[in-house]
């Protein structure tokens, strides 16, 4: 298995990306999408009745994938420095399962781990993380080979992020990887953000 992924800016990018996926074939179990809650994501408008995940660890509400696709299992959960997402797939399972690991055997726990548990580089699951944190969405399809070029075609039709150019632009910052003890970015943080990468569209 191969894990492709996407960074969106905004949510309605990433849901459309979930959407290229699934109408490519790829199942909705195989997907997952997790955006912060400061893109303004109501849970239970999606269709969801999952509870919330209160807390700051990687809590999770009753996320279950729906029969309606991904979206309609959207949860929400805590990421230490990230702060509140709105969540649904395989990788919310997985990073609630490696935060424990973590905690049990001192290894990367968190999304960053459960990223790198997929075989996603340490380089760029930090980055991705990073992402996220600062208001942007994460969209994550676990691949057969034969469907990795599929896959892939799916997501490069949608407005992804250029990871060389946002992570150069992250460094130039003096960001080096992402920290789970930081403060979660507030939403001042997170419009400026926006506010700077929108005028390079």
């Amino acid at each position: 298995m191969r894990t492709i992924t996407g960074l969106y800016d905004s949510y309605d990018d990433a849901r459309a990306a979930v959407k290229a996926l699934e109408d490519a074939g790829i199942p909705s179990d195989d997907i997952s999408i997790v955006t912060n809650k400061a893109n303004g994501v109501d849970v239970e408008g999606q269709g969801s009745h999952a509870a919330e995940g209160a807390g700051t660890g990687a809590g999770v509400g009753a996320l279950a994938g729906g029969a309606g696709g991904l979206l309609t299992g959207l949860g929400l959960m805590a990421i230490p420095g990230v702060g509140p997402v709105v969540a649904a797939g395989w990788l919310v399972a997985t990073a609630a399962g490696a935060a424990a690991g973590a905690v049990a055997g001192g290894a990367v726990g968190g999304i960053v781990g459960a990223m790198m548990n997929e075989g996603v580089p340490e380089e760029e699951a930090n980055f991705y993380a990073e992402g996220v944190r600062r208001g942007g969405s994460l969209v994550t399809a676990r691949v057969d080979e034969s469907q990795v070029a599929t896959a892939q075609a799916a997501l490069n039709k949608t407005r992804s992020v250029d990871y060389a150019t946002r992570r150069a632009s992250y460094q130039e910052e003096g960001w080096t990887r992402f920290d789970e003890r930081a403060d979660p970015y507030t939403p001042g943080q997170i419009e400026s953000e926006r506010d700077r990468y929108s005028t390079r569209l």
